[in-house]
């Protein structure tokens, strides 16, 4: 039986618009989200709200936190239009939410996503009072951290969809390509080394405290652009030494790749923080816990909290995504893929042009929820179901797992490592660190 849900059954082959504001911004009902996808109504509200925390504490604390989370939030628009505008990188289609911009691409909340990323771990690491370099790497595998229970439980609730036959995310960790997990930690890190190193090159600093603003807003503003342009080609390019490689060339197992980055980030961050260049290192450890929660840890704890109660009381099986997904087509075309690895070897990958709707493995979705009719060919917008959980008690499992770490790492940062930053003084124009 088809539910009653507006749109429900749809077939577009060549979606319109009515003008370029339709196409820049579109909203929907919230009511009629609910009765498709609460899950994803919870999700984007909480990244909405975790991104309304972390920008109060960039405005609290101040100093160079306040351009961290404008960067963030500027890498993130940078980052997902040229995914989505790239046909050899579009490989992924958020479904519909609330507010949708750019074609019905890009979801608003996914701009506070990244500030949920990487400014809550940006703050949580600065408390450890790294070398620049395991700074960098820290926030990567925090990033990581934090994305986990959001990528296996978010697909599995079809809040989007992965293209089905591209070579670079074929490779699967409950559906989560191992790449996404490489993506989040090498394109975190880039920009973390751009947002430091930008500021040394072009604006007056504190030797003391690098959270220390600039007094000259448009040094800090051209550092900031710079930086949410920087991240994306800065993590593409560790994609060059350990992923094309072993992949492409040696044909290893995507896992294999990502175990190899994270274990040499998480060595070097291990081995600085082993002996942290500044005192301040452990300074808040005596303090009491009750009076160092702050905008950034009510994030934390909301945003974990969302995907484990999604995995402990969600029914994936009762969602239904209607709207643009991977373009139904012919099963016998395909399409050269070219990746930066290309630039070296001249070698290339191919992935089929269209979703075939008769050979797909994509097991997080189907089309039961409409009788189990397969989209017509050249099908754009359509209508697909979640499916039940295979066994949700290894979902809550791995779910639970993740956040019991996240606690006892992010809880370390932040309750037992340095103080947090004060950054209301600012350097003199004429003074500048070389």
């Amino acid at each position: 039986m088809v539910r009653k849900i507006v749109g429900i059954g749809e077939e577009i082959t060549d979606y319109k618009f009515s003008g370029i504001l339709d196409w820049l911004i579109h909203i929907q009902d919230p009511r009629e989200l609910w009765k498709a996808q609460p899950t994803y109504l919870i999700s984007e509200w909480a990244f909405i709200a975790v991104g309304v925390l972390t920008f109060l504490h960039s405005q609290r604390v101040g100093g160079r936190f306040k351009w961290l989370w404008l960067s963030t939030v500027l890498h993130g628009l940078f980052v997902e239009n040229v995914t989505f505008w790239t046909p050899e990188i579009n490989n992924f289609w958020h479904s519909q939410t609330t507010i949708m911009l750019f074609g019905r691409r890009l979801p608003l909340h996914i701009l506070c996503l990244y500030p949920t990323f990487i400014y809550s771990a940006s703050v949580c690491v600065s408390r450890l009072r790294l070398g620049k370099l395991a700074n960098a790497l820290a926030v990567g595998l925090s990033v990581v951290l934090i994305d986990m229970p959001y990528d296996i439980m978010a697909v599995k609730f079809i809040h989007w969809t992965w293209h089905d036959t591209d070579s670079n995310i074929y490779d699967r960790h409950y559906w989560v390509p191992f790449t996404s997990y490489y993506f989040h930690a090498t394109f975190a890190a880039s920009f973390t080394i751009m947002f430091h190193f930008s500021r040394s090159l072009l604006c007056n600093n504190d030797p003391k405290n690098q959270w220390v603003s600039d007094n000259r807003i448009s040094r800090e503003f051209i550092c900031t652009v710079i930086t949410a342009l920087s991240g994306m080609p800065g993590g593409v390019f560790q994609f060059l030494p350990i992923y094309h490689p072993l992949h492409d060339y040696f044909g290893i197992h995507t896992e294999n790749c990502v175990i190899t980055l994270l274990a040499i980030y998480f060595l070097i961050v291990w081995r600085s923080d082993r002996s942290p260049p500044s005192e301040d290192a452990r300074s808040a450890k005596d303090q009491s816990c009750l009076g160092k929660i702050n905008e950034v840890v009510l994030g934390l704890i909301l945003h974990y909290s969302v995907y484990l109660g999604m995995a402990m009381y969600g029914n994936p099986e009762d969602e239904i995504a209607v709207g643009l997904h991977e373009k139904i087509g012919p099963c016998d075309e395909w399409v050269e893929q070219q990746t930066i690895f290309t630039l070296v070897t001249g070698e290339t990958a191919k992935r089929r042009k269209y979703l075939c709707g008769t050979d797909y493995d994509e097991q997080y979705f189907d089309f039961r929820c409409v009788n189990g009719k397969i989209p017509k060919l050249y099908s754009e917008w359509y209508t697909i179901c979640g499916t039940p959980f295979p066994n949700r008690a290894e979902y809550v499992q791995v779910i639970g797992l993740v956040c019991f770490i996240a606690a006892m790492i992010f809880s370390a940062m932040l309750f037992r490592s340095g103080k947090e930053w004060e950054t209301k003084t600012q350097t003199p124009k004429n003074k500048k660190n070389k």
